[in-house]
C-alpha cells in the first residue's frame, strides 16, 4: 500500500510534539533496543498510518513502517506518490514521527533518511531511533472535579511591575498532564500562554497537598448557562514527580469510583 503526501502549511510554532519535550514525558520514554523494536513492530503489525514531519516542520508525508531489522539496526518507511516530497524527506535532516495504535501514542525522530527498497519497491531506510516515545492517552483521562468537594489553586504571580500576587482559583479538571484552572478574566490575563506558574499548590480531598510546577497552554473564555463568565486556563505539568503522580492517579480513581457507585446505586 502506497502513503498518501499531503502539504498543509500550519505556522511552525503551532506545531508541537511531546517527544520534543522529552524531559518533560522521560517517564514514557523507551531506551532499550527490544523496547523500541517492540513498539515499532506494533506499528507494522496494526499496519498503523504514521505521520512524518519533515524539517522545518512546515510539510507532512503519510506513511507506515515496513519493516524492521534489529540485526542490522535499520528500518524501512514506505514510499510516497510525490517524488518532490519524497525528496524533502530523503534532504532532511531530521523527520518527528507520530502515530497511534489503541490510544497509546508513538513518537520517535529518525535522521537522514536513505534510498532503500522491499520487494523490488522503492522505500525510505533510516537507522533504528535511539528513544521512543510510548504515551498512553488512558493515564491522561480528564476527571472533573467534583462540585460538592472543589480543589482549590493556589500560586504566587511575579506581576511585569516585579510586584507579586497571591492567585487563586478553582480546579474545573484534572488528569495526569495538568489541570484545568477557572480563572476570572483578570486572573486570566495575568496568565499568558507559554508562561510557567512555580510552587502550584492544589490540596487533593483524603490524599494530602499537591505541590508542582506548570506551564499555561491554552486558554479561553466560557459563558455558563445563568450568564457568568468565566476563563478555563488549561496548564501542563512540569516534570512532576513519581510519586506526585500516584497521588493525582489515586484521587482520580478513587472520585470516578465514587461516582459509579452513586449513579448505581440511583440506577
Amino acid at each position: 500500500m502506497e502513503a498518501t503526501d499531503f502539504q498543509p502549511q500550519p505556522p511552525a510554532e503551532d506545531l508541537h510534539f511531546e517527544i520534543e519535550r522529552a524531559g518533560d514525558y522521560s517517564q514514557y520514554l523507551l531506551h532499550s533496543k527490544a523496547e523500541i523494536v517492540a513498539a515499532l513492530r506494533s506499528l507494522i503489525q496494526r499496519r498503523a498510518l504514521v505521520s512524518a514531519c519533515i524539517d522545518p516542520g512546515r510539510i507532512f508525508l503519510l506513511t507506515s513502517v515496513l519493516d524492521l531489522d534489529s540485526d542490522s539496526g535499520e528500518l524501512l518507511l514506505d514510499w510516497g506518490h510525490d517524488e518532490h516530497v519524497n525528496g524533502q524527506a530523503l534532504a532532511a535532516s531530521q523527520l518527528i514521527l507520530s502515530a497511534e495504535v489503541d490510544k497509546v501514542k508513538v513518537q520517535f525522530t529518525l535522521h537522514d533518511l536513505a534510498e532503500g527498497s522491499l520487494d523490488g519497491r522503492p522505500a525510505f531506510r533510516a537507522a533504528l531511533p535511539n528513544e521512543v516515545l510510548r504515551l498512553q492517552r488512558r493515564e491522561y483521562f480528564r476527571l472533573s472535579t467534583p462540585i460538592a468537594r472543589p480543589v482549590k489553586f493556589v500560586t504566587t504571580i511575579k506581576r511585569v511591575d516585579g510586584s507579586t500576587l497571591v492567585a487563586e482559583a478553582s480546579l474545573l479538571d484534572i488528569s495526569g498532564g495538568g489541570v484545568g484552572l477557572m480563572a476570572t478574566p483578570s486572573l486570566a490575563a495575568l496568565l499568558p500562554r507559554g508562561s510557567t506558574l512555580n510552587d502550584c499548590k492544589m490540596t487533593l480531598p483524603d490524599e494530602g497537598l499537591l505541590v508542582g510546577r506548570l506551564c499555561v497552554r491554552n486558554k479561553f473564555d466560557v459563558t455558563t448557562r445563568g450568564g457568568a463568565r468565566y476563563v478555563r486556563v488549561g496548564c501542563e505539568f512540569i516534570n512532576l514527580p513519581g510519586a506526585r503522580m500516584s497521588m493525582v492517579q489515586r484521587y482520580i480513581t478513587r472520585i470516578e469510583r465514587e461516582r459509579k457507585a452513586r449513579l448505581s446505586g440511583m440506577a
